[in-house]
């Protein structure tokens, strides 16, 4: 294994040197700095070109002027990295190093929204093959994936921002948009749940008048404008993930797991007042951990004393239930804050912002504390974080339904049907695993390209990430700049490769061998 990595580290190293020289010669035998002199007046229009060429090297054919650049980049093996100086006089590693955690805390939401929806969707589409919810989902993935995300941006712009803060003025939803979303609902959920048509019918029904009292009451009481769950709100979620979480890992049937993902639940719903304590004004993130600290280290004591067979079992379904259940407490404690945040002065009932990554004027009115901090931020991601979420979901749905059903068609999938091992070990436990091999290089790589920055959204959305500065160092002619982004994303996707050669071994021990 050692061997194996030293030769790929060799042969990475050899890949980035290439790319890197190809991409600088063709930025620098493309762009010439001096053009911004064509059309100038100025009396010392000689010097400042002459000063230009001096600093960055002009005079100096590109082939050389790159390995010039190169010793910055080679110095860094010793602590003294430097990949030059911008054409605002500022360092590349310093303005770089700004733009990472906007680009970070922008994509990677985005990107696990997008691959835990997308993979879970795909392979519920490949159970239930050639079903209602798989032509409704082939067809959404499909026109999804079709679309440029500038569009969606703007159209997500006007409608979920311009439109639902005129909505807010008067939050009151007519008895169209009511029955519409609540048939839309019950439609979808028919779907997913399938089965005879008196049973699609059933689900149908019940799901649409639900939701459309739950819309109603929503209305009645102005929800909108002053949210929050409640430990009403709290606790159906927690049971509700009890009940998926146990589905999922071990099967209703096993009652022991199903009763410790049900008191795990219950931790949650007992600790609902006495963890406010933890969470006041002044809170820090210490106190959000802290508080799932609690629940979950109860939940995982309750798991152990559960049984004594399969403890591992019971333990493992009670902590993801304990921590599926308190993100929902902590959810509610941000809503409760949204009244405040949305009758402020700096916010003054536009709380779906359309430019900018923070409201600057929450510390100028010294209103900002953890919870209103963690909001503004939270409403200044959701449109850009829902743009890049809707673009990508689509392909992990249509990666994953074909990467699962060549997988249910192998031999040893209906082996195991035929030792009569239940569906959903089937699935979960022989399936799901094989099906995640083809998947795994392209998580690695998307999660390598979240530092690469979203370009078109990032312009959109006025967020100054690395996508900005990208295209900065393209329309400026920023050799020094450009060379920083492009090397960062390089050496971050070459690494990625390895990363997933090497979850293959953990995954597949076949290939381990072969190693």
């Amino acid at each position: 294994m050692f061997a194996y990595i030293t030769r790929r580290l060799g042969m990475m190293l050899l890949i980035v040197f290439g790319a890197s020289f190809m991409a600088y010669n063709l930025e620098a035998f493309s762009s010439n700095p001096l053009s911004i002199f064509g059309e100038s007046t100025a009396k010392n229009k000689h010097y400042l070109m002459q000063q230009m060429i001096h600093r960055l090297h002009l005079d100096v054919p590109p082939p050389i002027r790159y390995f010039m650049w190169l010793r910055g980049v080679v110095s860094g093996l010793w602590g003294q990295l430097n990949l030059g100086m911008t054409r605002d006089h500022m360092p590349v590693l310093d303005v770089i190093g700004n733009a990472i955690p906007t680009t970070f805390r922008l994509v990677i939401a985005s990107t696990i929204l997008a691959i835990v929806l997308g993979i879970t969707i795909g392979m519920i589409t490949a159970i239930r093959q050639y079903s209602r919810f798989d032509y409704v989902m082939t067809f959404i993935s499909f026109l999804l994936f079709s679309l440029p995300i500038f569009w969606v941006a703007v159209l997500l712009k006007e409608y979920l921002a311009i439109g639902f803060n005129d909505f807010l003025m008067q939050p009151e939803i007519s008895l169209e948009v009511t029955l519409i979303t609540a048939a839309i609902c019950g439609f979808i959920m028919g779907g997913i749940t399938g089965g005879s048509r008196r049973r699609v019918l059933s689900v149908f029904g019940g799901v649409t008048v639900g939701v459309a009292l739950l819309l109603s009451y929503l209305s009645a009481t102005h929800w909108f404008v002053h949210p929050g769950l409640g430990i009403i709100g709290v606790g159906f979620l927690a049971l509700v993930s009890a009940v998926i979480v146990t589905q999922i890992s071990t099967g209703l049937e096993n009652r022991k797991s199903l009763s410790a993902a049900i008191i795990a639940a219950a931790i949650v719903i007992v600790g609902y007042y006495p963890l406010q304590l933890l969470m006041k004004a002044n809170a820090s993130a210490l106190n959000v951990l802290l508080v799932f600290v609690i629940t979950i280290s109860l939940a995982a004591v309750a798991g152990y004393f559960v049984q004594n067979i399969d403890r591992r079992q019971n333990i493992r379904t009670a902590v993801l239930t304990a921590l599926l259940g308190t993100l929902p407490l902590i959810l509610d404690r941000y809503m409760r804050e949204f009244g405040r945040y949305f009758s402020s002065d700096a916010v003054n009932k536009r709380p779906v912002p359309t430019l900018g990554q923070a409201n600057d004027l929450l510390n100028e009115k010294q209103l900002s504390n953890f919870w209103i901090t963690g909001l503004d931020a939270t409403m200044h991601l959701i449109l850009p974080t829902l743009a890049l979420t809707l673009i990508s979901f689509a392909g992990y749905v249509r990666f994953s339904r074909g990467s699962l059903l060549e997988v249910l068609n192998m031999d040893y999938i209906r082996t195991a049907r035929a030792k009569g091992l239940t569906e959903r070990t089937v699935i979960v436990r022989h399936a799901m695993r094989n099906a995640m091999l083809p998947l795994t290089t392209i998580l690695v790589n998307d999660f390598a390209g979240v530092i690469g920055g979203a370009i078109i959204t990032e312009r959109v959305f006025g967020w100054k990430g690395m996508g900005m500065l990208f295209n900065q160092s393209l329309t400026s002619y920023d050799l020094n700049l450009f060379m920083g982004v492009f090397m960062i994303s390089a050496v971050l996707t070459v690494l990625a490769n390895l990363v997933a050669d090497l979850l293959f071994g953990v995954v597949d021990p076949r290939i381990r061998i072969r190693k």
